[in-house]
C-alpha cells in the first residue's frame, strides 16, 4: 500500500476517480470483433500509432505543427498497471473510459462503427472488469446504430463491473437530445445505468466542433469541450430527455464545471420567454439539471479566489451533483489531493471524491472501510 493510500485510508474517505482512460488500440479489439471488421483492426494495429489519430479508428484533423519540449503522452496498457497507479494516487476505484473511442462518434460506416462498440464492450468486460480489483466500466452506446446500442445495454445490464453507460460525444451529429437515440436513452433507463457524456477535443463540420478558424490547440482545448457539453444539454433540454426520462442520471464529464451555472441560468431566462416551445418542461430547466444531471470535476477551475469556485458549484448543486474525476493518466489530470485546496467541509469533500459515486453507481464499500466499521461495532 502506498503512502497516499494510507493516508485516505486513515481518514475514513472514499476516493471514486469517475474518469479514468484505459488505452484502446485496435489490435487489443481486433480478437473482440466480429469478421470482416476483425481484419480491419489487425491492420490498422500494424501501422505507426499516433495518439488520438489513427485514421479510420480515431480520426482526428490535426492542425497543430508539432513543437519539441511538448505535453508527454502517456497510457495505461493493463489493469494491473492501472490498478497499481490508482493505488500511487490514493483512489479506491476507478471508472475507465476509452482512449482513442472517445472520437468514435465522428466514424461514418454503420456496420464498422456497430461491430466495433460491440468489440469494445466485450473486450472492457473480458480484460477490464475482474472481480476485486475497483475497475468499473461504461458500455458503449454506438450512436450511429441506436437499435443495436439499446440491445447491448439491455445485454450488459446486469454484467458484474458495468456501471454506466458511455455516449460519445466528440463530434456527434445529431446531437444526444435528438428523438433517434431515445431507444438508448430507454434502456439505460431502465437498467438504472447512469449515461456519461465525454468529450474531447476534435475538429469535424458538426456543431459545435467546427474549430478550424482558431491557430493553436490553445483555443481549440478552452472551447472544444465545454462547447460539446453545453450543446448537448441544451440539446436535451430542448427536446424533454429530462422529462421522458425521469429515472436518468446524467454526467458530463471532463468540462470542468464552471459553464453548468451560465447554462442553467441562460436556458432559465429563454424558458420563461419560449414556454410555448416547450410545454413538457413544467418546471425550470435548472430544476431538473440539480436533480437529474452530475458533473464532473476534471479540468478543475483555478480562479485566483478558490472560494468563487466553490460558490459557483453551489449553483448547480454543490457538493451534492459534483464528482471527482481526475483523467488519469493524460498530462492535464487532477489529482485527489487539488481539491484539498477548495474551502469545502469535511463532509462536502467526502461526498465529492467519492461518497456520491458511490450512490450514483451503486458500487459497493471498499473493503477496507467495511473492516474498520466491523472493528468500530
Amino acid at each position: 500500500m502506498s503512502m497516499q493510500t494510507s493516508r485516505v485510508a486513515s481518514d475514513g474517505m472514499v476516493v471514486v476517480d469517475c474518469d479514468i482512460h484505459l488505452n484502446d488500440l485496435p489490435q487489443y479489439l481486433a480478437p473482440y470483433c466480429e469478421m470482416p471488421w476483425r481484419k480491419s483492426l489487425e491492420q490498422l494495429g500494424r501501422t505507426p500509432q499516433r495518439y488520438l489519430d489513427i485514421p479510420g479508428y480515431s480520426p482526428s484533423f490535426g492542425q497543430t505543427p508539432p513543437l519539441p519540449g511538448g505535453h508527454p503522452v502517456r497510457s495505461v496498457d493493463t489493469p494491473q498497471a492501472m490498478r497499481d497507479e490508482l493505488d500511487t494516487l490514493g483512489v479506491d476505484y476507478g471508472i475507465v473510459l476509452p482512449d482513442h473511442l472517445l472520437l468514435f462518434a465522428t466514424l461514418s460506416n454503420i456496420e464498422y462503427a456497430t461491430a466495433l462498440s460491440r468489440a469494445y464492450n466485450r473486450w472492457l468486460v473480458a480484460e477490464w472488469l475482474r472481480e476485486g480489483n475497483g475497475l468499473y466500466g461504461a458500455v458503449m452506446a454506438c450512436p450511429q446504430n441506436p437499435d443495436d446500442s439499446a440491445k447491448e445495454i439491455e445485454r450488459y445490464a446486469g454484467v458484474p463491473g458495468i456501471v454506466a453507460v458511455y455516449l460519445p460525444t466528440a463530434g456527434v451529429d445529431p446531437l444526444w437530445g435528438h428523438r433517434r437515440y431515445d431507444r438508448i436513452l430507454a434502456a439505460a433507463e431502465a437498467a438504472e445505468l447512469p449515461v456519461m457524456l465525454h468529450s474531447v477535443t476534435v475538429t469535424s463540420p458538426a456543431f459545435p466542433t467546427q474549430l478550424n478558424q482558431f491557430e493553436n490547440q490553445f483555443g481549440r482545448q478552452v472551447l472544444g469541450h465545454p462547447f460539446a457539453m453545453m450543446a448537448n444539454l441544451v440539446s436535451m433540454m430542448h427536446t424533454g430527455v429530462p422529462v421522458r426520462y425521469p429515472k436518468l442520471n446524467i454526467v458530463f464529464t471532463e468540462a470542468g464545471v464552471g459553464w453548468a451555472p451560465f447554462m442553467m441560468w441562460r436556458m432559465d431566462r429563454y424558458h420563461q420567454e419560449y414556454r410555448r416551445s416547450v410545454p413538457f418542461l413544467e418546471e425550470r430547466p435548472s430544476d431538473y439539471v440539480k436533480r437529474q444531471m452530475w458533473f464532473a470535476t476534471q479540468p478543475l477551475e483555478e480562479p485566483v479566489n478558490a472560494k468563487h469556485l466553490v460558490e459557483t458549484m453551489e449553483h448547480y448543486g454543490g457538493a451534492d451533483r459534483t464528482l471527482f474525476a481526475s483523467d488519469w493518466p493524460h498530462h492535464d489530470f487532477d489529482h485527489p489531493r487539488g481539491l484539498a485546496r477548495l474551502p469545502l467541509t469535511q463532509e462536502q469533500r467526502r461526498k465529492i471524491m467519492g461518497e456520491n459515486a458511490l450512490s450514483l453507481f451503486k458500487l459497493p464499500k471498499p473493503e477496507r472501510l467495511a473492516k474498520k466499521e466491523k472493528q468500530l461495532v
